[in-house]
């Protein structure tokens, strides 16, 4: 029998100072859907990010997830994140038709991204990476 408690479940590694990753992130009411998440801002001294970073991940350019011993990054992770809280209700729907296809995150997600960085400017927020 496997031990549930070593295992990690779902990480979210995202910039918990971008109000858009924050709310979206928290939207999805993931625990509904998967049980465990972990929630791990991206600025901080988690071992989460190190672990992703280490995997060559820039989390400037986008928010990573691990699932297991499975690891995405920018697009991807919302393309998984789609397709795990397709079950639930309202927006999260939308989302879920939106970005259950590689194709269109990979597409979307570049303006997203754009929209990120120029609101953490526009709040005066630094980029991860600049510490």
């Amino acid at each position: 029998m496997t031990d549930r408690s070593a295992d990690p479940g779902l990480v979210i590694v995202y910039d918990g100072q971008c109000p858009f990753c924050t709310s979206y992130v928290r939207m999805l009411r993931l625990r509904e859907s998967f049980g465990h998440v972990e929630l791990v801002d991206a600025r901080s001294d988690h071992p989460a990010v190190h672990r992703v970073r280490e995997r060559g991940f820039d989390l400037d350019e986008g928010m990573a997830l691990q699932i297991g011993d499975a690891y995405y990054h920018g697009p991807d992770v919302i393309t998984q994140l789609a397709l795990m809280s397709s079950k639930n209700p309202s927006l999260n729907r939308m989302f879920a038709l939106m970005f259950r296809s590689p194709r269109r995150s990979r597409v979307l997600y570049p303006f997203l991204r754009a929209g990120r960085n120029a609101t953490l400017r526009l709040l005066g927020k630094k980029p991860i990476n600049a510490g």
